[in-house]
């Protein structure tokens, strides 16, 4: 607790302490057999914490205290596990920042000039400064993943409908275009599986009978058999940051003198003036819109036709995909995760970069963040000629954000398909290792 405190007087990262977990002292030798027996856990502001509020960052929410714990929460304590301290977000969870007019901006552990992303951006910043062990955030087109990336952690987005989401706060209840998933995000791979392995119980599946009674299957998390990787440099439509690139190469060269196949892929190229466009307009970019826009937008978005259209787009589109993946014969997918961490007030303007996160979203594929690297002088000087793709506004912009990163940690992506949560941290845990050993 005091090092969270030292932490958070740094970075505002926190919104609040749960005092009930002094309570829970007395009491949590009862779940001795719990898997996270002792372990103090932070939850993001949106998870339902009995007697304490969900405000999403909105002032109009405060004092609308929750009248139960949401079933993450409630299966954690089972599993022996003390939430101790809620985290940060940005206001309605509607950024990839971590600013909101209640609890203020949060800072990056790594450099106080940055932010440590969103939306799950406190958890991000207390984990990676070293003040929590084990967080739980969620993710609607990158909010787990973009915080672990920005503050050299680990994360999972796992398949939607994997974890129970109930008692999470969206700010719009019913969005179903786009799911969003709860995850877990700690300092390395074996944390993650080990809350996954916690997390998916009989406990929770009595708790929330929606979600599949599918267990963690340990024995493909610990399989190690060689990996057939499909492997993607740019999405085609924002360059990746020089660090993102060289991070991924020098992935890509480890995993193939590990003895695994990798095989370059193609898959995102399509996604242009495709059924990316449906996810991306209603989910982020309308928020930037100008007002004749909007209104525009909105008024073609009500057509509940327009939606189905839009819902047979995204189905085709996953089945494609898959189709895809078939016929290059890969189980897990390797691709660049943005990065590093950007300067403040750039994450609002810039929504085009996460078509590399926000895809997998739409695809509901699990998709994991491993840190691998940081950003070195040769990467600032080589993003002084960085031009982008389309040489436009927005890769003006994302240049700008990422400026001045020497340093700070540069991450990958690792995907696999839906259900494959256990082989997509596999994966994960295949790159830190090799990672780990290269530096040695």
């Amino acid at each position: 607790m005091e090092k969270t405190l030292d932490v958070n007087k740094d970075l505002n990262c926190c919104t609040g302490i749960l005092l009930e977990s002094f309570d829970q002292l007395t009491s949590v030798a009862s779940n001795k057999e719990g898997l996270l027996y002792g372990v103090p856990v932070s939850i993001k502001e949106n998870y339902s914490y009995k007697n304490h509020d969900c405000s999403c960052g909105v002032v109009v929410n405060l004092e609308q205290p929750a009248e139960k714990d949401s079933v993450i929460v409630e299966v954690l304590k089972r599993q022996g596990a003390i939430p101790f301290v809620k985290t940060n977000l940005p206001q309605a969870l509607l950024n990839y920042d971590c600013s909101n007019p209640i609890y203020g901006q949060s800072l990056n552990p790594h450099n106080l000039q940055k932010t440590p992303g969103g939306s799950s951006g406190g958890e991000g910043a207390l984990v990676g400064g070293g003040g929590s062990l084990l967080g739980f955030g969620s993710d609607v087109g990158g909010s787990i993943r973009i915080p672990c990336s920005f503050c050299g952690i680990c994360g999972l987005k796992p398949t939607p409908g994997r974890l129970s989401s109930l008692g999470i706060q969206p700010i719009y209840r019913g969005q179903k275009s786009v799911p969003s998933c709860p995850g877990p995000m700690a300092r390395d791979v074996d944390s993650l599986a080990l809350a996954m392995q916690a997390l998916l119980c009989d406990h929770m599946f009595s708790l929330d009978p929606t979600v599949p009674p599918i267990p963690f299957n340990k024995q493909i998390y610990q399989s190690s058999k060689p990996l057939r990787i499909g492997y993607l440099e740019s999405d085609g439509y924002t360059q990746p940051s020089p660090s993102m690139t060289r991070g991924i190469r020098e992935v890509k060269a480890l995993l193939e003198q590990a003895g695994h196949t990798v095989r370059r892929t193609h898959t995102h190229t399509r996604t242009e003036g495709g059924p990316l466009d449906p996810c991306l307009r209603p989910q982020v970019i309308p928020y930037y819109f100008p007002t004749w826009l909007k209104k525009t937008l909105s008024f073609l978005l009500k057509s509940v036709q327009n939606l189905w259209k839009q819902h047979a787009a995204v189905e085709d589109y996953i089945h494609e995909t898959v189709s895809e993946w078939r016929r290059l014969n890969i189980d897990v997918l390797l691709c660049p995760m943005i990065g590093p961490a950007f300067n403040f007030d750039y994450c609002g303007r810039i929504t085009s970069v996460l078509s590399y996160t926000i895809l997998y979203n739409l695809l509901t594929f699990p998709a994991g963040v491993v840190p691998v690297s940081t950003v070195t002088a040769e990467d600032e000087e080589e993003l002084r000629h960085y031009e982008g793709i389309f040489k436009d506004h927005w890769d003006k912009l994302f240049k700008q954000a990422v400026t001045g990163g020497e340093g700070l940690p540069v991450a990958v992506q690792c995907i696999a398909l839906p259900w494959q949560d256990e082989l997509c941290l596999r994966f994960m845990k295949e790159v830190e290792q090799l990672v780990k050993q290269s530096r040695k």
